[in-house]
């Protein structure tokens, strides 16, 4: 037993450490929301992947940008991330419609629309994102928002609150709208 396991720690030193390939995924038919589970490329707007620890060349894909920073941002995310790529709504093809399968840039490094009149795939209000920051610039201009990096995103942004103003004056209305504010 002693042998086999020095020659196990043996083994194990002598193993050489593979990277995991966290290159950008190309978006197929067959590619998955991760909250929706609905098929991405049947939706309109940019949308995001997120590459985790552990598995190699199957990341998370997400239906709408604000979908991913809201999946960053979650408690619950306790997966190491490696990488995460947003499309780049500015490069050469890419439309509200067809944002493209292969323009993905680094999320963290993007620049976004925040606020502006669009929404996105899921028919939320949408972050537009941008490998060039003048290409977000002239799109803010067209559709309004503001232009900023990911980390100044407010939490705001990602998940609004809409609760519409009760129709009656009931005590379950009441309470709803007294937890939806506080």
């Amino acid at each position: 037993m002693k042998r086999f396991l020095l020659f196990a720690l043996a083994l194990a030193a002598c193993r050489d450490e593979v990277a995991q390939n966290t290159d950008p995924v190309a978006l197929t038919p067959e590619t998955l929301g991760h909250f929706c589970q609905m098929n991405l490329l049947e939706h309109d707007g940019p949308k995001g992947q997120v590459h985790l620890e552990g598995f190699p060349g199957a990341p998370l894909f997400f239906s709408q940008v604000s979908d991913l920073v809201t999946y960053l941002r979650l408690p619950e995310q306790s997966g190491e991330v490696l990488a995460v790529y947003v499309s780049d709504m500015g490069a050469e093809g890419a439309t509200w419609e067809q944002p493209g399968a292969t323009n993905w840039t680094d999320a963290t490094t993007a620049t976004y629309v925040v606020g502006a009149d669009v929404t996105g795939g899921m028919g939320a209000p949408e972050l537009v994102p941008f490998a060039d920051a003048a290409a977000a610039e002239a799109f803010a201009a067209r559709h309004g928002g503001t232009v900023m990096d990911l980390s100044s995103i407010p939490d705001s942004a990602i998940a609004p609150l809409a609760i519409s103003e009760p129709e009656g004056d009931d005590d379950y209305s009441r309470r709803l709208k007294s937890l939806s504010e506080g």
